[in-house]
């Protein structure tokens, strides 16, 4: 049994940032093992894994892009009875030693809890606001339409949780997909991914879907770095996935009626 199992999905990945988060990963003494799970076109990354040398790195080639959840799935369906955790993991994120250990550490201190994220901040030390209440169809078209920066960032002050300061350990209903460190029977519990979401909003699915039956648990007391670039709000390709991905959202949990946004708001 590997105490943390790890999944990251790449589509023409930037191999600098993708080696950051693989050496992240495998810089511990807890029992690991690391799966790329490439939804590229060629598997030309597999000359690229090679060069780790390293058995605890697996590469795997979907042979298509499933999406963003489907190629964490290929991994998650591998891997749900031979680890006590599994990580998702953004390939755009690195992080110095001592964060898993600590992140499992509070797990196996806190049966209750079913994901954890940690501080998560851009290069240059900023803050990524990245704790959400749960969405209303309000809090994500004045993010991608507003034109009055005001209107948004008043907005943004009770969706993102900003009056908490980011300073304290939270039980936060949305946390972000780039880094979700998983409780591996909670899989059973909520089930994985839902596919039909191919990019964009699968993580604020599967995270209520925790939430629902375990805390999902914020802890800033460690911190990783996020390279972000928000390419749905530079990219029209991907700004139109973004926003099919939101409607099959509210089409799934609710555009004016979410009975649940309106209990924990």
């Amino acid at each position: 049994m590997y105490q943390i199992t790890c999944s990251i999905v790449t589509y023409n990945t930037k191999l600098d940032e993708l080696q950051k988060a693989i050496e992240s990963f495998l810089n511990t003494d807890l029992n690991v093992q690391l799966y790329i799970s490439d939804n590229s076109p060629t598997d030309d990354l597999k000359e690229f894994i090679k060069k780790f040398d390293d058995e605890r790195v697996n590469y795997i080639f979907n042979n298509k892009n499933g999406g963003y959840g489907w190629g964490h799935n290929q991994i998650i369906k591998k891997v749900i009875e031979k680890s006590n955790y599994h990580l998702i993991l953004n390939p755009d994120i690195y992080f110095k030693r001592g964060v898993l250990e600590e992140l499992f550490s509070y797990m196996e201190k806190n049966e209750n809890t079913g994901n954890i994220m940690p501080m998560v901040r851009y290069p240059n030390g900023e803050i990524q606001y990245l704790c959400k209440r749960i969405p209303s169809p309000k809090d994500l078209f004045l993010r991608k339409f507003c034109p009055i920066k005001s209107i948004i960032e008043k907005n943004n002050l009770k969706y993102e949780m900003r009056e908490t300061e980011y300073n304290q350990i939270m039980n936060v209903p949305i946390l972000s997909g780039c880094f979700m460190f998983i409780r591996t029977r909670v899989f059973e519990k909520v089930g994985l991914f839902d596919e039909r979401y191919f990019m964009y909003m699968e993580d604020f699915d599967l995270s209520r879907r925790i939430h629902e039956k375990y805390k999902t648990i914020f802890y800033p007391n460690v911190e990783i770095i996020h390279a972000h670039a928000k390419e749905s709000f530079k990219n029209r390709k991907m700004a139109k996935i973004h926003l099919k991905a939101a409607i099959k959202y509210f089409n799934k949990w609710g555009w004016l009626f979410d009975r649940k946004r309106s209990a924990i708001s």
